[in-house]
């Protein structure tokens, strides 16, 4: 396979990672909230639970995806294996 294709693969990949991380975090922190603070909390303070369960779902799948990358960026050669997705205008030639 060509670079380019290896980097849309990854790319692909690397988002259904992101959505699946983020939607299990997220269903772990509701699980979690319900059987924890959901009976202790008055029913008005339980209104905010889902919406801070939300943020921070995306913020720990964040920091999940972060390491997840940088172990695969230590595993492969990213220079031989991935095409940069952004070429800096400098380094492109003028014919």
């Amino acid at each position: 396979m060509s670079k380019k294709t290896n980097t849309i693969f990854f790319m692909l990949g690397a988002t259904v990672f992101n959505i699946v991380i983020t939607v299990a975090c997220f269903v772990l922190l509701l699980v979690l909230y319900g059987r924890l603070l959901a009976p202790v909390l008055p029913a008005n303070a339980a209104a905010w639970g889902l919406p801070v369960i939300f943020v921070a779902a995306i913020v720990i799948a964040f920091f999940i995806y972060k390491f997840a990358v940088q172990f695969m960026m230590k595993k492969v050669d990213v220079d031989n294996v991935f095409d940069p997705l952004f070429k800096s205008r400098r380094s492109r030639r003028r014919d």
